[in-house]
């Protein structure tokens, strides 16, 4: 009997033990953060929906390069990626963050030699690599959103389309060849603003996305001949992304 008694006892100090009580908390917030992230649920909160999950997305392109050093045109693209959403009890908005991959056209007006009268678009092939953090204000529950939010992008150098292209002369310049300006910023800081809209699993989405990069500016220090135009450079590239999103 006195042994049970001790047993029952020890039993008591160590279900009081605080080691014991931050392993179960610890515990529950792990599991907690596994159903927030890998689990997708859906249930009422108020008058706000409770989405959690992973998003599938793709679309079409638009991109432009905005300077006055270049004669430019829109060119056109892809893009795709995912995002996951976090939803935030209570509020009247929620948040994703995500990872896009794209390929791009940009077109600069060049001509095929120093001396040549006409001219021709140069047709550049851009990839990037955007990694986004976006608040989703909620017009209508999670059904129509308002997006915006900040973007680090990483891209690669400027590549031709057409190789033939390569010693084109850029328009605005004597000697500024295609392959002088292919060495822009590869690191860039962009803003992005849109609106989503459909229903929980599939989506419909518009964006607009701003370079506040000054992406050209890397050609200053190439040591380039800017005879007959401006030797300080300076661009911003934006891009129009028209797609659907798949939820899970």
């Amino acid at each position: 009997m006195v042994k049970k008694i001790r047993n029952t006892k020890l039993s008591y100090i160590c279900s009081l033990n605080p080691k014991n009580g931050m392993k179960k908390i610890q515990l529950y917030l792990l599991v907690a953060l596994l159903v927030c992230f890998v689990t997708k649920s859906f249930s009422q909160n108020g008058k706000y929906d409770i989405v959690n999950g992973i998003g599938i997305f793709g679309g079409l392109t638009k991109v432009d390069l905005t300077t006055d050093n270049f004669e430019t045109t829109q060119g056109d693209g892809f893009m795709g990626g995912m995002s996951a959403t976090v939803e935030i009890n209570h509020r009247w908005y929620n948040m994703s963050y995500g990872l896009h991959l794209s390929e791009s056209t940009i077109s600069i007006l060049g001509r095929p030699d120093a001396s040549s009268t006409s001219s021709e678009f140069i047709d550049y092939k851009l990839f990037a690599a955007q990694l986004a953090l976006m608040m989703h204000v909620k017009l209508a529950g999670s059904y129509v959103t308002l997006d915006a939010g900040p973007m680090l992008q990483y891209n690669g150098r400027l590549e031709f389309k057409n190789e033939a292209q390569e010693n084109y002369i850029i328009n605005n310049y004597d000697n500024l060849s295609a392959t002088d300006i292919t060495g822009i910023s590869q690191f860039n800081f962009n803003g992005a603003v849109g609106i989503t809209a459909g229903f929980k699993f599939v989506k419909l989405r518009a964006h607009y996305i701003y370079g506040f990069t000054n992406t050209l500016k890397k050609l200053e220090s190439e040591n380039l001949d800017t005879s007959g135009g401006d030797s300080r450079f300076k661009g911003n590239l934006s891009m129009l992304v028209f797609g659907a999103m798949i939820s899970f």
